[in-house]
This record gives C-alpha cells, sequence and structure tokens, in this order.
C-alpha cells in the first residue's frame, strides 16, 4: 500500500508539472497571438510527439518527457544587415548565430512580414515574453492563498505544550535542570500544559511570534498573564528571567547558531494548523519570495556540498538544490505520510506552488535562453533607440538577439551540468521530509 501511494503521489506531482509548464507557455501563446505574431507550435514536453492537433496556423501537442516546454514563434530573431540569411560561416560562433537565425525564420509563408517576432515593438516583446513567468507567479499566488486560507499551515500557537523547569540558557547544550538554576517563571506562576495564553502584560494575543516578542522585551518585570484553562480564564503573574535566548531575523525566523539576551518565561509552545487571513497570507508570501530570491543568489555556492552529496559521503541539506526527480520523490513521501488527507493535500498544493514560484524566479533572469535573456535583449533595444531620437541620429534598427547565440549556447550548458550533478544527487542522496 506504502509503494502504491509514493507511486501515486509521484503520478500527481508529475501532473501539477505539466499544468505548470502548459499554464507557462499559455501566456507566451496568448499574447503572441494577442499581438499577431504567428505561432507553428505549442508542446508541452520534449523529444517525440505523443499526441498532436493542428488548429488555425498552430499544432498543439503533448512530448514524451514531460520536462518541459515551448512555443515555437515565427521571427524571433532579425535578418542579417543585408536583410537576407546570411551564408553559413565556418567560424563556430558566426555558425551558432547563423543557425539561430535561420531557425527563427524557419515555415515562412506569405504574409509572414507582417507576423514576425522581431518586427513588434519592444514592449509587445516583453509582454510576451514576460506573460510565461507572469502565469507562473499567478499560480503560486494562487496555491499558496488556497492552502492559507483555506488549508491553514503548521506553526505554534499560544497554546502551551510543556513547562520549563528552570532557566537554562538555550546556548548550553543540555536539558537537565542544575542544583543552582533558579525556577523558570513559567513554573513559577504556575503555568501548566495545555494552557492557552491569550493575554501577556495587557495585550491580548493569539498569535505565537507577536507573544514570544512581547515575552522578550519585558527582562526583569513582573507581568499579568492571562490563560485559558478548562473553559475559564486565569491570570498568573510571572517575573520574567533575563536570559539568553536564540537571535531572531528581521522575518522572525530564528538564526541558529546566534544568541541574544532577553526576556524569558520558560514553556514550550504547541504546533497547530492555523488558517491565515489575507493580509497574513501576503506577509507569509513576501517572507517566501524573499527567501527565494536569496536561495537563488546563494545558488553557486551550494554547488560544493551538493557535489559532496552526489559523489562523496557529505550531508543532503534540507535547504539543498532539488530537481524535478526530487521533486517528484517528495510528492511521492507526502502521499506515504501518516498524517490527515486534508494536510497531504495542503503540502502537496505547496510543493507545486514552490516550484511555480521557482519556475517564475529562474525564468526571470536577464540570460539567453531564458525569457528574462529576450526581455533584457528588448528593453536594450528600446533604450538604444530611444538615445537616438533623443540625439537625432538615425534608428539603429532592432537589436540582433541571435548574435548573443554563443553566450546563450555557453549558459545552456552550464545550466545542463548543474541539472545532471542535481538528478544525480536527487538520486543517490535525495533530500527527504519524513
Amino acid at each position: 500500500m506504502t509503494t502504491l501511494m509514493f507511486i501515486l503521489g509521484i503520478v500527481l506531482f508529475a501532473v501539477g508539472l505539466l499544468f505548470s509548464i502548459a499554464w507557462h507557455e499559455l501566456g507566451h501563446l496568448s499574447t503572441a497571438k494577442m499581438f499577431g505574431i504567428r505561432v507553428p507550435q505549442y508542446m508541452v514536453g520534449f523529444g517525440p510527439t505523443i499526441f498532436s492537433k493542428k488548429k488555425g496556423d498552430t499544432e498543439y501537442g503533448v512530448k514524451a518527457i514531460p520536462f518541459g516546454g515551448y512555443i515555437r514563434m515565427i521571427g524571433m530573431f532579425p535578418p542579417g544587415p543585408d536583410g537576407r540569411m546570411e551564408a553559413r560561416s565556418t567560424s563556430p560562433w558566426r555558425g551558432m548565430i547563423e543557425d539561430a537565425r535561420s531557425a527563427a525564420f524557419e515555415e515562412l509563408q506569405p504574409g509572414d512580414d507582417k507576423r514576425l517576432f522581431y518586427t513588434r515593438k519592444p514592449w509587445k516583446r516583453v509582454i510576451v515574453m514576460f506573460a510565461g513567468p507572469f502565469m507562473n507567479l499567478i499560480l503560486a499566488v494562487v496555491l499558496f492563498l488556497t492552502v492559507l486560507m483555506g488549508f491553514g499551515i503548521s506553526q505554534q500557537t499560544t497554546t502551551v505544550s510543556s513547562v520549563s523547569k528552570c532557566v537554562i540558557s538555550q546556548s548550553e547544550n543540555r536539558d537537565d535542570c542544575a542544583e543552582s538554576d533558579p525556577a523558570s517563571p513559567a513554573a513559577a506562576a504556575g503555568l501548566k500544559a495545555g494552557d492557552k495564553i491569550v493575554s501577556f502584560d495587557g495585550v491580548r494575543t493569539d498569535d505565537w511570534d507577536r507573544l514570544s516578542d512581547l515575552i522578550r522585551a519585558t527582562p526583569g518585570q513582573e507581568v499579568p498573564i492571562v490563560v485559558e484553562r478548562g473553559g475559564q480564564e486565569v491570570t498568573l503573574h510571572a517575573q520574567i528571567a533575563s536570559n539568553k535566548v536564540a537571535k531572531k531575523d528581521s522575518h522572525g525566523q530564528i538564526v541558529q547558531g546566534e544568541y541574544v539576551t532577553a526576556g524569558f518565561l520558560g514553556f514550550s509552545a504547541a504546533t497547530g494548523v492555523v488558517k491565515q487571513d489575507f493580509g497574513q497570507s501576503v506577509t507569509w508570501m513576501g517572507d517566501r519570495i524573499g527567501d527565494a530570491v536569496d536561495s537563488l543568489a546563494a545558488l553557486p555556492g551550494k554547488i560544493p556540498a551538493l557535489w559532496d552529496a552526489a559523489f562523496g559521503d557529505g550531508p543532503r541539506e534540507a535547504d539543498s538544490p532539488m530537481g524535478v526527480v526530487g521533486a517528484a520523490r517528495v510528492g511521492g513521501e507526502i502521499a506515504t505520510l501518516d498524517i490527515p488527507p486534508t494536510q497531504q493535500l495542503a503540502m502537496f498544493v505547496m510543493l507545486v506552488a514552490g516550484f511555480n514560484l521557482s519556475l517564475f524566479l529562474f525564468n526571470m533572469l536577464p540570460l539567453l535562453p531564458l525569457d528574462g535573456g529576450h526581455i533584457a535583449g528588448a528593453l536594450w533595444e528600446s533604450l538604444r533607440r530611444s538615445f537616438a531620437r533623443l540625439l537625432r541620429r538615425p534608428d539603429p534598427g532592432p537589436f540582433d538577439v541571435a548574435k548573443l547565440m554563443p553566450v546563450a549556447y555557453v549558459v545552456a550548458g552550464v545550466f545542463v551540468c548543474f541539472t545532471l550533478l542535481v538528478l544525480v544527487a536527487d538520486v543517490v542522496n535525495p533530500v527527504r521530509i519524513s
């Protein structure tokens, strides 16, 4: 049964992946058609075609390998300086440029001179190339909101899970109380497991982060604490201790290995599934987007540890880069977790949402062959044409993005090598959630 559920989780992730890719390409397709650009193909997947159907002047289809997708637009690159396709050069770099230019003019039909991608104004080309990643961002936001506001997320609450017997610095690696350790303020005040703190020092709160900040801000003070116990509210009084506790960053997250001196009450908060309101959801998503941007920037620095995890005996860190295979395995693990089905569904939706957020950020990198590279080219063309008009100089014409194809091949090669490294790590030393 466990194996069957694991396979089902992988299949469900594959479906979510295919939909995300199709949704991305639909953004490109719809805006390209809106601006009159001819699109011969809309394909989900790579490799041999499993199914296709032509409607109008576009062939729609699904290919065998569900690791990507594409649309083919006529005239992605402008012709050579003489207005014609240049002869194939013996230079390998020039050959790359002309190969790309030739592919951009495949399947030209009568009337296509008015339906070429490069002939559209730069702002239209920016919209066409941005529409794909933007569709992933929209899907990620919708899925995140569905989970946050509909299912809720597991987080610490203001309910007491356990009470510390004494005050121990969190920087000390011990749990047992010594005779010299003073009693914890929570124990001295009579706080019990199961109590729900509803008010601290006159401030009513049902948010753990807010309660934690209030406790940290009152070292050495005696404060009233109102708890809900057995259906009734009981007021306790605690003398908040000053203790060395874990440091928090600007997002309220614990900074591992760093400590500060602050107020200390001495209890562990219970965790629970809590639905978020719209404002809390927006804040949560903003934090996750910031984390994702930081992770993308830190990606090169994680390659040595990833290599060690794949080919050495190094551990696979929880925040290690993960590819499609690794994400599919996580989807399989989610399906086998011994948790309520609603939480399995919520975790699965979160996985697909995070994948779409990653697709958005990755594709916005200003590098060819990514969408961000074409956006950068269109913006550069608009900028230099604006300067030409300002300086009363001749129009420089469209920016020939094909000249950047050698760089695109290098970037693509780096991406392929990185993808293969992640694939090996995902197979031999995968990230696990259970």
